[in-house]
Formats: structure tokens, C-alpha cells, sequence
């Protein structure tokens, strides 16, 4: 390949950017990126407690472009993903949405995602991971239609108290209306726009949906409606926080896909990692359901659990041990943080049986570098309910005019 035909070779720049870049540099002040299926996304902007104190307390912007999408269509695609999934989706509405997890014939969790009806035969599924392999070779047999249409859509998670408040100042008439996973279509200043009240933050807040060609112009409409609501761009690490308090899981930290596992006994099933409300035995026949009918009736080994962490040192990584010796081990923490808003030391931990049990008292070990030099502390620690934090807010309708 000659010099010429080189340039804007993909290969010259392995990480692709989302339409909202541009805008997104202009607001990074640390340079901080991140990549996320192939873009590259902001780590953080300016400051992890800033932005975090954006969610809880006025509104945030963050880029969900990355997040992979399929159109799923065809005079099968109900049936093909009432098969796929462990939920039952006969029960999902034209215009919602539900938030789902699929398994392996083991009934290991290969990914989780949201899916919405966009009509009686059409459905968009969204992920973190790319899965179109496992979701063709699942479609043998299904009069189904399975694509990728993560470059035809630009998303944006506008979450936070004042969000709702941002999106009548930017025009769209009767989006105070739309429930807790539910989604519909407005119109501003000539773009068309599908608004979703979901997303990963556990608070009020929308996503919001659009052609690539109207993105920056999104954004900054955004920018200018917020500007009294306190709006702020966020990144990841700001996520993160929230996302943990709101006790939802990630993937390639709460658990590892069954695909990608290369160790035996590192995959998880849904039961294991608490989201046994997503498994629907009385449905009919789903990819995993004999394994798992099995496994609930044998008994749990592990569960994924929340806890309450004595300190203010994130247990990050920390092991768990039955008493302050660490005499025996009996689990890990997969994502911890020191929660600003519950003023509490929280994670999430994988833990044997039968210590996950609520109200089990149990040890983590947490290591504490000061001046680099590094400490060794037996935490006490209790399994609690999940979330840790679900304000009102998040599930009224309409939204209080914060």
C-alpha cells in the first residue's frame, strides 16, 4: 500500500470516535481516555467528584455510543428472544424496554443488556460486548433478521435529578410522561430523538437516542438547556461510583462472560450473581434453563452480595476471610467504593455459602498505602441489602421539577 492510500487507514488509529468526540475533547481538561468496544471513551473530564456530584445533584451527559446495538426483526424475533434470554419477553410492551441476561447451555452468564420493542416483530438489543456470533449461531431455525447497528446510532445518558427538567427546556412535549422503562419519539429544532427513561445510574434519567448526523447538534442543545440545571459531561471512573451504589453489575468486573473464560469454575450464572428475578422457569425452554433448574435445586455455592465495609477505604480487590485471622477464605470483592452520598464504605463480593447470607458478618483484608508505604487492616464487614442507594425520584412519574 502506497503512502497516499494510507491515510485514514483504519490501522493507523485502531479506536474508532463517536460523534459526540470533538465536543468531548474540548471539555477534557485531564486527557484522559479510555477505550470501550473499539472507541475511544473519556476516563474523566476534570474531576471523578465533581462529576459524580453531577449525577446525584443535577444532571450528567454521558456517551453511550460505544454501547453495541442489534436490530433483531423478523416474524421470529419475539419467539428467537424469548428463547435467548432467561426473562420472559412475551410479557414486553411496544415501546419498553427490559433489562435481560442470556446464558450458555451450562446456564453461565454470557452477557447482560436491555432490550426494547420497537415494534410487534422489531427489537433492539444493547450490550457492552460485541455478541453477533452467539446470537446468529442462537437464530438456527428463527425466521429472524440479526445486525449490527452500533455506527447508525449515537446515544447519550442524560441521568440525574435535573434531567427531566433539561428536557422540557430543550422542547420535548410530554417527555415528563414516560415511565420507568419506557420509551418513546419527540421531535427539537429538526431532529427526531427516542427517548428512553433508562439507564445506569440507579437515579431519575433518560437515554437519549439519534442519527449521528444530529449529534453535535444534540450536545449542544443539551449544553445550553442544562446550563441553569447544573449539566455537566462525566466519564467512566464517575460512572462507576454510581453505578455501584445503585448495585448494578459490569461486565469483566462483577463477572466474566462464559464466552471469554479460559479458567474452569470462573463463570457465573445468574442465580449466582443475585439476579434470579431475570429467570423465568414457568416460560418454556431458554438456552441454560435445564442447568440452572438444577442448580436451584441443589443449592447456591456462592451468591454476589453487597456489603458494608467498616472505614472509609474502598475494599477494592480485598479478600474475605470467616474471621480477623484470615484463617479461611470464603470469597472476593469484585467493585467497591466509598459512597459520597450514603457516607458508607460499600462493595459488591462474590461469597461461599452459607456466609452470604443477610446480616453475615464477615472479614475483608485491606491493604492502605500511605506515603507509599503500605498498611495491612482486617475490615469488619456485613452482607446488606442491595441497592445501596434508590432515591425515590428514580420511579415517579412525573419527575419533581428539581
Amino acid at each position: 500500500m502506497n503512502e497516499a492510500s494510507d491515510v485514514g487507514a483504519h490501522f493507523k488509529q485502531p479506536l474508532l470516535t463517536t460523534p459526540f468526540h470533538e465536543r468531548e475533547r474540548a471539555l477534557s481538561q485531564v486527557d484522559s481516555f479510555v477505550p470501550w468496544a473499539g472507541y475511544t471513551t473519556v476516563d474523566v473530564f476534570t474531576n471523578v467528584g465533581q462529576e459524580y456530584f453531577a449525577v446525584r445533584n443535577a444532571c450528567s451527559v454521558y456517551d453511550l455510543t460505544p454501547m453495541v446495538k442489534y436490530r433483531i426483526a423478523g416474524p421470529d424475533a419475539s419467539r428467537y428472544l424469548n428463547r435467548l434470554v432467561t426473562r420472559d419477553l412475551r410479557k414486553l410492551k411496544i415501546n419498553r424496554v427490559s433489562y435481560c441476561v442470556w446464558c450458555n447451555d451450562a446456564g453461565h452468564i454470557i452477557d447482560d443488556g436491555t432490550v426494547f420493542r420497537l415494534d410487534e416483530n422489531e427489537y433492539r438489543l444493547c450490550t457492552a460486548e460485541r455478541q453477533l456470533d452467539w446470537f446468529l449461531d442462537s437464530a438456527i431455525g428463527f425466521d429472524v433478521q440479526i445486525s449490527e447497528v452500533t455506527e447508525q446510532i449515537a446515544a447519550l445518558a442524560l441521568q440525574g435529578p435535573t434531567s427531566c427538567a433539561v428536557l422540557n427546556k430543550l422542547g420535548l412535549a410530554g417527555v415528563e410522561r414516560l415511565k420507568p422503562f419506557e420509551f418513546g419519539w419527540f421531535d427539537s429544532s429538526g431532529m427526531r430523538i427516542m427517548v428512553s427513561r433508562t439507564g445506569f445510574t440507579g437515579d431519575l434519567g433518560y437515554e437519549l437516542w439519534v442519527d449521528p448526523l444530529h449529534a453535535v447538534a444534540l450536545w449542544d442543545a443539551l449544553m445550553a438547556a442544562g446550563r441553569s440545571r447544573g449539566i455537566r459531561a462525566i466519564g467512566s471512573r464517575a460512572l462507576n461510583m454510581v453505578r455501584i451504589e445503585a448495585g448494578f453489575l459490569l461486565p469483566n468486573l462483577d463477572f466474566v462472560s462464559a464466552e471469554s473464560s479460559v479458567r474452569l469454575g470462573t463463570s457465573r450464572s445468574p442465580l449466582e450473581l443475585g439476579l434470579a428475578w431475570l429467570v423465568d422457569f414457568e416460560k418454556g425452554h431458554f438456552t441454560g434453563r435445564r442447568a440452572l433448574l438444577e442448580q436451584h435445586r441443589q443449592g447456591l455455592k456462592r451468591q454476589l452480595v453487597g456489603l458494608d465495609i467498616a472505614g472509609n477505604k474502598p475494599a477494592t480487590n480485598a479478600l474475605l476471610y470467616t474471621d480477623r485471622s484470615g484463617s479461611k477464605e470464603i470469597g472476593s470483592v469484585t467493585s467497591a467504593v466509598w459512597s459520597p452520598t450514603c457516607k458508607r464504605n460499600i462493595a459488591l463480593a462474590m461469597v461461599e455459602a452459607p456466609h452470604f447470607a443477610l446480616g453475615s458478618t464477615l472479614w475483608a483484608e485491606v491493604y492502605l498505602s500511605r506515603e507509599l508505604v503500605w498498611e495491612r487492616r482486617m475490615c469488619r464487614a456485613q452482607v446488606v441489602d442491595k441497592p445501596f442507594f434508590a432515591p425515590e425520584r428514580r420511579r415517579v412519574t412525573p419527575p419533581g421539577d428539581y
